[in-house]
Order: C-alpha cells, then sequence, then structure tokens
C-alpha cells in the first residue's frame, strides 16, 4: 500500500483548525472570569475587614474615653460644685436667682449646662442680662444686670398707692413689665403712667399700646439737665386715646401730643423760662396747639404762704342777724323754752360795723 503524500505546510498557515481554535477560547474565557471573580471577592473582604476593624476601634476608642471621662471627671469627688457666686445689681434675692437657675451644691460641674442655666435666668422680667461662668474645680460665678424701672403703669385711670395695688406694674425704659417682690424706697418717687386700657398688662410681657409707647418717650426725653430739675412728671394719663396729660411735681398740667414730643419739650422749655423770670406758677399749658397756645398761671406759693402766716391787721368780725330785720316800732319776740321748730330762722353773718350803722 502505497503511504499517501502530505501536502506541504505554508509559512504562515495555523497548525489547528477552526473548532481547535473555538474550543481554546472558550477554555480561555472561563478561566479568567474565574480569576476576576476572586480577585473581586478577595477585596471586597479586604474591604470589609478593615471598616470592621475601623469601626471596632472607634467603638472601642468611644466607649473608652466615655469611661475614662466618667472616672476622671464626673465622678471625681474633686469637681462637685462646692461654690456658687451670685452677683446682681437690683432686688433679686439668692434663693430665687438658684431656684430658678436649677442649681445646687454638691452635684457635678461638668453636668451643669450653662446655656441652659443663662437661659432659665434670663426668663425672669427682672433680669437684662446674665454671665454664667464655671470656674475649676467647683465654682460657678453668676453674674445678673437687672433692668431699671423708670416708672408705675396701671390701667386704672386713678391710683392712690402703687405700692399696695395688684393693678400696678414696674416698666423700663423698653417697656418691660415687672412685679418685684421687694419693693425699694425709691420705687415709691417713680411717675405713674395711669389709663393704659388698650392692652392687657402682665409681667414679663412688654407693652404694645402707642399711647404707652409714648409715655416711656416723654419720660426719656424730658430726663435733660433743665426739664429734670424744673419739670419733674409725676403722672401721664393716656386715657383719653388723642393726648397725654401730664402732671409735674407743682401740679401743673400740660397736654402734650403724642407727635414731636421734642419739639413740644422745647416750646414748655420757653414758657418755663418765662414764669421764672416774671416769678409766676404755670397751671395749665396745652401744647397741641402749634400757634397761640393757651396757658394758664396760678398763685404764686409765696404770696399763698405770706397770707397764711402775715393775717390782716384788723380782722373783720363778724356777727348773726335776720335775714327780714324788725320794723323800729315792733317788739322784739319773747325768748320761749319750748323746743325749736322744725324749720329755724335763717340767719346771715355781717360785719359788725354794719350792724351798728343800721
Amino acid at each position: 500500500m502505497k503511504a499517501t503524500k502530505e501536502r506541504p505546510r505554508a509559512r504562515n498557515e495555523r497548525v489547528s483548525n477552526p473548532r481547535q481554535r473555538r474550543q481554546q477560547h472558550l477554555l480561555d474565557v472561563r478561566v479568567r472570569s474565574h480569576k476576576a471573580t476572586q480577585h473581586r471577592n478577595r477585596r471586597v473582604l479586604v474591604i470589609v475587614s478593615k471598616v470592621v476593624l475601623a469601626a471596632g476601634l472607634c467603638t472601642g476608642l468611644y466607649f473608652g474615653v466615655q469611661l475614662g471621662a466618667k472616672r476622671l471627671f464626673f465622678e471625681n469627688p474633686d469637681y462637685r460644685l462646692s461654690q456658687i457666686e451670685v452677683q446682681t445689681d437690683g432686688t433679686l434675692q439668692r434663693d430665687q436667682i438658684l431656684k430658678t437657675a436649677g442649681l445646687r451644691e454638691g452635684e457635678n460641674i461638668f453636668s451643669i449646662n450653662l446655656a441652659q442655666v443663662q437661659e432659665r435666668l434670663q426668663q425672669l422680667p427682672q433680669v437684662n442680662e446674665v454671665q454664667v461662668v464655671r470656674k475649676m474645680p467647683g465654682e460657678i460665678d453668676i453674674r445678673l444686670v437687672e433692668r431699671k424701672p423708670v416708672a408705675w403703669i396701671t390701667s386704672d385711670k386713678q391710683i392712690s398707692d402703687p405700692f399696695a395695688s395688684d393693678v400696678a406694674f414696674l416698666v423700663d425704659a423698653r417697656g418691660v413689665l415687672m412685679k418685684e417682690k421687694k419693693l425699694l424706697p425709691e420705687y415709691l418717687g417713680l411717675p405713674l403712667i395711669t389709663g393704659c386700657t388698650s392692652e392687657s398688662l402682665e409681667p414679663g410681657k412688654t407693652v404694645e399700646s402707642f399711647e404707652a409707647k409714648a409715655a416711656l418717650d416723654l419720660l426719656r426725653l424730658s430726663t435733660a439737665s433743665f426739664m429734670q430739675t424744673r419739670f419733674l412728671i409725676r403722672e401721664i394719663d393716656v386715657s383719653k386715646g388723642y393726648c397725654l396729660v401730664v402732671s409735674d411735681k407743682n401740679h401743673t398740667r400740660v397736654t402734650f401730643g403724642f407727635d414731636n414730643l421734642d419739639t413740644q419739650l422745647q416750646r414748655l422749655e420757653q414758657f418755663l423760662v418765662y414764669a421764672d423770670d416774671s416769678k409766676r406758677e404755670l397751671a395749665t399749658v396745652n401744647l397741641l396747639v402749634q400757634r397761640n397756645i393757651p396757658v394758664t398761671f396760678g398763685r404764686n406759693a409765696v404770696d399763698v404762704i405770706n397770707e397764711t402766716i402775715d393775717p390782716e391787721v384788723e380782722p373783720r368780725i363778724m356777727k348773726a342777724i335776720p335775714v327780714h330785720p324788725l320794723a323800729k316800732n315792733e317788739p322784739e319776740p319773747a325768748k320761749s323754752k319750748a323746743r325749736p321748730s322744725a324749720t329755724p330762722t335763717v340767719r346771715k353773718a355781717v360785719p359788725l360795723q354794719k350792724f351798728r350803722k343800721d
């Protein structure tokens, strides 16, 4: 049998056939896919391990710091509150301040929320500014600046004693209402704003009515050097609703409008200067009028005092005579011991000199 001759292979001819090459390609893809999966799983495992390790370290660090802080600070007897220093420039008492702040000696100084303490004290109507300072190891300083009342205010039109009244409140320059538990003697000399019926007066609130704000502005503007000594306001009546009726220490009644209070005070100052120069006392002034301002004058206090001290040299002696004098020839009625009638005879007083002439 003759052996078959093989066809010579070209140099660039492939050894494998298409079927072998297809099979080889599939095997190569499967191998690479399996390696990629293993590599991805390994990477995920590494990342998860790092995350778990980091979380464990953070948790351990957190609990460690918390335990250390608790042992070193919060449970350390050296940091117990042993002294509370309270400074105020008003009438608030120490017990009232500590009760409002919620502070007591013996508690841990780090467990006290200073911002919360400051917010509680700021809610007091009398408090204007608050400063709370923690001093190590066991001291807290509280410094208060209280509101300064400038007047009394009430909804009544007349009030005799604001100290004893339940409807009279102290008010500061910003219009904040206060009800002091301890009243100082200087509060009695404060001016009184009456007739404020347009709003409800409660401690801690701020007055919103236009009349009350105008009265406070008038008190603020009247504190000038001249006006404070010459025109000392005692009462401001705002009940009319269209003006302010002001009474000063000399019982002078001045009517102010709500607008241009500074200009009206300048006009009043001119009248006061004129009254001082002429040695006369102002009784009433109506500043609502722009021109030809109505002004009345009262009697000078010096004249009234002089009349009281130096009476007349020859006082007039008065004697009672009948209203209907008797005729010349008519006899006088006999005196009777009976009880007088229900309608007594009306008599009038005349000077003794005139009686003698008749």
